[in-house]
């Protein structure tokens, strides 16, 4: 088999580090492998398989001076606008994990399990997009539904656990509960950075900026995603709600289909497509939970049930982990593909 140079731009991140777990726990055929960064956190040490590894700076030189084969960018969408191209005019293939490429008709847009075909396309430009945390879930558990039933529109609602705005999103959770419970709390509010208000025993449902119409920024990536990863024209309606959950995103999903729609049919393709796992056993309070999500790869669905008024309307919840599912693991699931597509 072969190996790769592999580099992780961002590699002090939260899902920078989520990507040095997953190639390893992964067995990915690294050859090398090359942590960067801003120049601020040049010299700090990560480990893979046993070995530390000191971070160098993220340059655009840097690629083709260690002659890199797949570069992971999660280090923000103005750091892959100036370094990506130069990670691929050097030879890599990028996945980009940030938004910044992602509606580029040039950069395919990829979740492996929905369209693997579009991989063929990353040589235009020489990069693959991942999507938005919110949308890989929703299209994994849409797809199969999508192809038995037909799918003309989805309702959403998300809850979006804090880790979602990274490590100061944890951090801000968690220090707003520890005053809490120091009964010192509006402090704390008073001092928040990442949250537009206070996050502990609250819910905000305002997740990025507000854009034309009323509509967040988050929502409209839903949107737009939806369609350029499903090569359909599918309505869809989210509103994205921040909760205090550590991690793993949550989704309450409501899809109007083409055919009347048939809970055992749809229990049985869910089952069997690749990377969903049903949990539907309501006399048991058996569903999908954050706390069942959080450290695995797979999008969980339960909760499944037919519309009360129309037979054509399906009900169902989600959750994954949207720093594995969402970001790392569906980057590592593309750089697989790629390699068994066009890396051989």
């Amino acid at each position: 088999m072969r190996m790769y140079n592999v580099a992780i731009a961002g590699a002090t991140g939260a899902v920078g580090e989520e990507l040095l777990r997953i190639l390893e726990e992964r067995n990915f055929p690294v050859k090398k492998l090359v942590p960067l960064a801003s120049a601020r956190s040049v010299g700090r040490e990560v480990e893979f398989k046993g070995e530390v590894l000191k971070v160098k700076e993220l340059t655009c030189d840097v690629f083709k001076e260690e002659e890199i084969d797949i570069a992971f960018f999660s280090a923000g969408g103005s750091v892959s606008a100036k370094f990506a191209p130069c990670a691929a005019e050097a030879g890599a293939v990028v996945i980009d994990n940030t938004s910044y490429f992602r509606m580029d008709p040039d950069v395919p847009l990829v979740v492996p399990e929905v369209n693997p075909e579009d991989i063929a396309l990353w040589n235009k430009k020489g990069i693959i997009a991942n999507p938005n945390c919110s949308t890989i879930q929703m299209v994994i558990s849409l797809a199969p539904l999508h192809k038995e039933f037909g799918i003309k529109r989805v309702d959403v609602a998300t809850y979006q656990a804090v880790s979602g705005a990274g490590k100061k999103g944890m951090e801000e959770l968690f220090e707003q509960m520890r005053a809490l419970f120091n009964f010192k709390l509006d402090k704390k509010v008073e001092e928040r950075e990442v949250f537009q208000h206070q996050i502990a025993l609250n819910v905000i449902p305002h997740i990025d900026k507000f854009m034309d119409g009323g509509w967040t920024k988050e929502e409209l990536k839903m949107v737009n995603e939806t369609k350029k990863i499903m090569h359909a024209d599918i309505q869809v309606a989210p509103t994205c709600v921040r909760v205090p959950v550590l991690r793993s995103h949550s989704e309450a999903i409501t899809i109007y289909c083409e055919k009347d729609v048939d809970v055992d049919r749809a229990r049985e393709v869910l089952a069997n497509f690749e990377d969903v796992k049903v949990i539907d056993n309501p006399e048991k309070n058996e569903y999908p939970m954050p706390i069942i999500a959080t450290d695995t790869d797979y999008v969980y669905v339960g909760r499944i049930r037919k519309d009360l008024y129309d037979p054509k309307v399906l009900h169902f919840f989600n959750v994954a982990d949207q720093i594995r599912v969402g970001a790392a693991t569906n980057a590592v699931r593309i750089a697989e593909k790629w390699i068994e597509m066009e890396g051989k």
